[in-house]
């Protein structure tokens, strides 16, 4: 079978969460499968990482597609004419755009439609991209893959899908997520909080990303705190205006925030570790992987009780309204509580063992084969 997989979100240093979903099914379904050929479609020269077995054939294509003008040319010019020119059997898209001018079978990965609840996250080019496109991308897609219950609900509510169509695949975490040494923690935190505990923060900061309130509910922690907490946060800098700017602006401990912006995974997965907490207080998540990495890492876990979170928390998780910065600053003096944290921690390595990239994987061959079948 000739396959060809949509990898131009693979961009060495670059990968957000569908980057690493892309990389982690890729290698491994290329991996299980030599007796088929495998076409990664690039929009740029890949790393030679990038390029997993004998069996994976790069294809680089025009343009590089960063902007909602080139995505279109991307997809219905470059992509398009590749698979018909190639006899493609099955286009496999991770991060689900797809070439509605295609004939050839094709299974679309549509992690969450977050765009279609929360109009000011992205660029108005973008978010009109999205809301036009997405649409018409589930409909024509042979097949939908998508990363929890919750999603695939919304999915099948929103554009009129049938739930027979939709196969949820989940996502997994990393290896390198782990529970570190008592050594390996007192020397990341003397790296980034002079040895002092922290809370952790992991996210591309978008407005519905919740740092905002977060930052609000640390401050509250911060005025009976006698241990030195601090808050880290991990991620780009998308989104910083509005609410979020604001309540930065007006902070009584900003001095106790750190923000390293982007770390790479075997750095991050230290820093998870060493916490004292995860704090996840996002209004809106298809999956939410750093709850489960932070379950791997062994770490406690505070989530917001929307959306998917309590699919993957399970009873892992202290669980907040994410509107309210006082049930925020609430849940994390709780875990004050060692006793608490160490049962979190607990429930977390049985709740983990639910998901891994292995099941994603194989969830996700299974879901191209059915797209196939059903031709």
């Amino acid at each position: 079978m000739r396959i060809a997989i949509n990898t131009r979100l693979l961009v060495k240093g670059k990968m957000d969460g569908i980057g690493w979903f892309t990389y982690e099914t890729t290698r491994r379904l290329v991996a299980a499968h030599p007796e088929h050929t495998f076409y990664l479609l690039f929009d740029r020269k890949p790393a030679p990482d990038f390029i997993f077995a004998d069996n994976a054939v790069p294809v680089v294509l025009p343009p590089p597609a960063r902007h909602p003008i080139l995505w279109w040319l991307f997809f219905e010019v470059s992509v398009s004419m590749f698979l018909r020119r190639h006899r493609i059997d099955l286009f496999l898209s991770p991060d689900g755009f797809l070439p509605l001018r295609s004939r050839v079978p094709s299974v679309a990965v549509i992690h969450d439609i977050n765009f279609e609840h929360f109009n000011d996250n992205l660029r108005p080019s973008h978010q009109h991209y999205m809301t036009r496109f997405f649409p018409r991308y589930a409909r024509h897609a042979s097949r939908i893959a998508t990363v929890s219950e919750y999603s695939k609900k919304d999915i099948c509510t929103t554009y009129g899908v049938d739930s027979m169509k939709v196969d949820v695949v989940y996502d997994g975490a990393h290896e390198c997520y782990r529970p570190h040494t008592e050594e390996e923690k007192s020397r990341i935190r003397q790296r980034y909080t002079d040895g002092r505990p922290y809370l952790i923060f992991i996210s591309t900061i978008l407005k519905r990303k919740n740092l905002a309130n977060l930052l609000l509910a640390f401050d509250r922690v911060k005025d009976m705190d006698t241990s030195g907490l601090k808050l880290v946060v991990v991620g780009n800098r998308v989104w910083w205006q509005d609410e979020l700017a604001a309540a930065y602006d007006g902070m009584r401990h900003q001095a106790d925030v750190v923000m390293p912006g982007h770390v790479e995974p075997d750095e991050l997965a230290a820093l998870l570790s060493a916490s004292e907490a995860l704090v996840y207080p996002s209004f809106f998540e298809g999956f939410g992987i750093p709850i489960l990495e932070a379950m791997h890492a062994e770490t406690a876990v505070i989530a917001s009780h929307t959306t998917s979170m309590p699919e993957v928390g399970g009873d892992a998780a202290l669980y907040i309204d994410p509107s309210s910065p006082d049930d925020i600053a609430h849940a994390i003096s709780q875990l004050a509580d060692k006793q608490l944290r160490d049962d979190l921690i607990a429930k977390g390595r049985r709740q983990r063992e639910l998901f891994s990239w292995d099941k994603t994987a194989d969830r996700l061959w299974v879901c191209m084969l059915n797209t196939i079948d059903k031709r």
